[in-house]
């Protein structure tokens, strides 16, 4: 029998190269309750306070961090603990008029109405940036690790402002990377759950299930959990089914190792 011109196998990052990054989204005021959950959770899937926090100043406008003390407190003691602070937008929600079909299509289809960093001038992206990463920072007693856009995603007027503010890293669905000269760090997916329809957490719990089966075929997974998914038990299942498997065969990082080449050795497995 002819030898095939390449094995399946051969696909398969290396053990050493295979890291996992996990993040606790849309962290505010407003959901301190279910953002501790998660937090406790993934302490003990995780081994540790192995994951990052993305801050919202002020979510919809309803919940500012700025003069609340308690939460600002809250903040701090878990960047004490270890826990990366990115900065994750300034409302959380897309004001913006679009006017390109591919940017409606994005702000239609692709979340619900939180895409607030899509449709925003250099002006006015670089001026959320700057106060909300001064907001964040007083509150955390140092700088932010990065930025990530709500529900990933940016327009021309985000990236301009991303390369004059001087974020340390940024990420979207597929990859995370410099601002300031563009370099990618890091390639792979983000493995999300959907808690606004049964269609959604169906669809959303299918993903994950997938990403299981297949969890040894990229380099770098990362694992994006919300609030809202700690309403409905069969997401919370799925969440610590995913974090386990993919934890069993990749080192657990923090962005900032990604920043500075780890990979091999310095991540920790999951206890």
């Amino acid at each position: 029998m002819p030898s095939l011109p390449f094995r399946p196998a051969a696909l398969i990052p290396p053990a050493a190269d295979r890291r996992l990054l996990v993040s606790i989204h849309d962290v505010s005021p407003a959901f301190t309750a279910p953002v501790e959950a998660l937090a406790a959770r993934l302490r003990v899937l995780l081994g540790g306070p192995r994951f990052a926090m993305l801050v919202v100043p002020n979510h919809w406008g309803r919940a500012p961090i700025a003069g609340d003390a308690a939460f600002a407190r809250r903040l701090r003691g878990w960047a004490d603990e270890g826990i990366e602070m990115f900065l994750h937008g300034w409302l959380h929600r897309d004001d913006s008029r679009h006017d390109g079909a591919a940017a409606a299509f994005k702000a239609r289809h692709m979340t619900a109405g939180e895409g607030e960093f899509l449709g925003l001038s250099a002006a006015e992206a670089e001026r959320r940036l700057r106060d909300g990463r001064d907001i964040v920072e007083q509150a955390i007693g140092r700088p932010v690790a990065g930025f990530i856009a709500p529900a990933w995603l940016y327009g021309e007027g985000a990236h301009q402002a991303l390369a004059a503010t001087g974020f340390a890293l940024a990420e979207d669905h597929w990859r995370v990377w410099r601002p300031q000269g563009g370099e990618t760090v890091a390639r792979g997916p983000v493995i999300t759950w959907a808690s606004r329809s049964t269609a959604r957490t169906a669809s959303s719990l299918a993903v994950a299930g997938v990403a299981r089966t297949a969890r040894r075929m990229v380099p770098v997974v990362r694992l994006a959990v919300h609030p809202g998914d700690m309403t409905k038990t069969s997401i919370v299942a799925s969440i610590a089914r995913t974090v386990r498997a993919l934890a069993e065969v990749r080192q657990v990082v923090r962005y900032a190792d990604l920043d500075h080449g780890v990979g091999r050795g310095k991540g920790r497995k999951a206890a």
